[in-house]
């Protein structure tokens, strides 16, 4: 388990450390258990507000539950769990892995959806959600139905939509892990650039570590059953990132390696706990 103090400075990208923000994601002690089986144990962290925060670890080590507990979508068995709230604006808003997308409403509608469900005014509507659609490729089929899309553009629909809402936080399930690698990276590529305009604090979700050093200023990695926080990880990549360069990046190779040494650890030797700092 970590506590604040251990989490690092935020680092420019010209080598300078700054303070770290304030924490915006609060985990104290959480464990959720299921009868007899304990999928998260006494886990304990704090997010700054503003990072792009990715969770990793071997299927079944608890990171989907966690997200769902921080979604108030389940309850943990003890501890606590929250977002710290600053504004009037919607807590969080969640993008899943399979389509969560309305199927009855278009693109422009689904994308809306959060604003017209609080009464913001039409003007507000229009000029953030055509924003958003712009930002993510969908301008031009604003007025489809999510059968006329395809899988990669039905996941930038719920991307538009969660953006749209202006949430405080952005929790995401491993949202890209059902396309194909053209259509991740794309994403990714405009995830990317999408969260450099608005700096929202993101928990992200995900199996692979390639996308989470892509992406994340911080790394939380898992044990195996129970979930337990094994290591963080400071992703010290200077932003703005481009995809395809970040990976011919020798610290980028790097920090994978690392990971997956950590990683490895868990998958072949889940009973054997190793608590440390990446």
């Amino acid at each position: 388990m970590i506590n604040a103090n251990e989490i690092p400075t935020t680092q420019l990208a010209g080598g300078a450390n700054v303070q770290p923000a304030p924490a915006k994601i609060r985990v104290d002690r959480l464990t959720k258990q299921h009868g007899a089986l304990t999928v998260l144990d006494g886990i304990t962290a704090e997010i700054a507000d503003g990072t792009f925060c990715c969770v990793v670890g071997p299927s079944g080590c608890g990171k989907t539950t966690l997200l769902r507990i921080l979604a108030g979508l389940d309850q943990p068995t003890s501890g606590n769990a929250e977002i710290v709230r600053t504004s009037n604006l919607p807590l969080n808003s969640v993008v899943f892995q399979g389509d969560s997308v309305f199927p009855w409403m278009t693109v422009w509608d689904n994308a809306s959806y959060g604003l017209r469900m609080r009464g913001a005014p039409q003007a507000q509507i229009k000029e953030v959600v055509g924003h958003f659609l712009d930002c993510t490729g969908l301008t031009r089929f604003a007025h489809h139905y999510p059968h006329e899309l395809s899988g990669g553009m039905r996941q930038r629909v719920s991307i538009a939509r969660a953006f749209a809402n202006d949430a405080e936080v952005l929790l995401m399930d491993e949202p890209f892990s059902a396309l194909d690698e053209q259509n991740k990276t794309i994403l990714q590529e405009e995830l990317l650039r999408i969260w450099e305009q608005h700096r929202k604090t993101v928990l992200f979700i995900t199996h692979s570590v390639d996308e989470a050093v892509t992406l994340g200023d911080l790394i939380i990695l898992m044990t195996a059953q129970p979930g337990r926080i094994k290591t963080v990880i400071d992703v010290p990549l200077a932003r703005p990132r481009n995809v395809l360069e970040l990976r011919h990046n020798p610290d980028f190779g790097e920090i994978v390696y690392r990971i997956w040494g950590h990683l490895r650890e868990e998958v072949a030797h889940p009973g054997l706990r190793r608590q440390g700092r990446g």
